[in-house]
């Protein structure tokens, strides 16, 4: 996907935090609600959280700074994560009210290198990208697209780059609609609430990236130019990438669907499709029937 050159990408909300590699790693203080919850990207557990102390990691935004326009979006990747916030909360300030939703961006969108401090407990790059409902922050370590490619066959590109950032978007969308917190069950499984959370931002993730090329910067600009076929291909193989049954084949050489807490690799690319097509008000995940999923 590509950003107009033009477009003004300043008002991302995106910031950089430094290496902090004293945080450590284990014994986690995280209560039952923040672990389900946290549930990251690839769907493996989360050793790389913790309860414990921490410092802050320095801030490091200045690079950032350097983010103002269209172009550097397309030429960086820190860029393009905060030309994609920009875009994201330009489309949920309409999408959030239409579909009933007293729409608030969240508090944050850190990029960060190898470990980070949340209002979570600590977290290390093995985590995956990830939200955090008490801060209600998205964190990234950019590394992870490298991952994304080299371990699980993603094809990747920045349309596949930002289907993870309107992912997690989508997980905020939840937490202030309150069903984040009405879904905790602690379950797993094909037709659990953690699977049906998980589709629902893969949907919402799609409507975005459907309307993506209308959100506008302050001068009415365009943020994005219209996505080609195969641009959607490649955000189509990144939800595949993810799917449960995908990557416990290629870490575990089985698959066990009675553990799965994100959805196979057909549902994420079919509800990710949905959104694409229908836009947010098709995301009901938790209205249909297992059968349905």
């Amino acid at each position: 996907m590509t950003f107009n050159p033009n477009a003004d990408i300043g008002g991302g909300k995106t910031s950089k935090r430094g290496r902090n590699t004293g945080i450590a790693i284990g014994g986690g203080g995280l209560g039952v609600l923040a672990i389900f919850l946290l549930s990251q990207f690839l769907g493996v557990n989360l050793t790389g959280l913790v309860g414990g102390a921490g410092g802050q990691p320095a801030a490091s935004d200045s690079a950032l700074e350097e983010c103002q326009t269209g172009q550097d979006a397309n030429e960086r990747i820190d860029c393009r994560m905060k030309g994609a916030s920009a875009s994201l909360e330009d489309y949920w300030q309409e999408a959030g009210p239409a579909i009933g939703l007293d729409y608030v961006g969240p508090q944050g969108f850190v990029l960060f290198e190898q470990a980070v401090s949340t209002g979570c407990g600590n977290a290390s790059s093995a985590t995956g990208p990830f939200y955090c409902p008490p801060d209600q922050t998205i964190y990234v370590d950019t590394s992870f697209y490298d991952q994304l490619e080299s371990r699980f066959g993603a094809s990747g590109g920045p349309l596949a780059e930002m289907y993870v950032v309107a992912h997690e978007w989508g997980h905020h969308v939840q937490n202030i609609a309150g069903i984040l917190a009405q879904s905790q069950d602690g379950q797993t499984g094909p037709a659990s609430n953690a699977v049906r959370v998980e589709l629902q931002a893969d949907c919402f993730a799609g409507s975005w990236a459907a309307a993506a090329s209308q959100t506008e910067d302050e001068s009415g600009v365009p943020f994005l130019q219209p996505i080609t076929r195969d641009q959607y291909a490649q955000a189509l193989d990144a939800a595949a990438a993810v799917g449960d049954d995908r990557i416990q084949e290629a870490t575990q050489g089985q698959v066990n669907p009675h553990t799965f807490t994100h959805g196979t690799s057909e549902q994420r690319m079919r509800w990710f499709e949905t959104g694409y097509e229908q836009g947010a008000g098709a995301c009901d995940t938790f209205g249909v029937t297992p059968g349905e999923l």
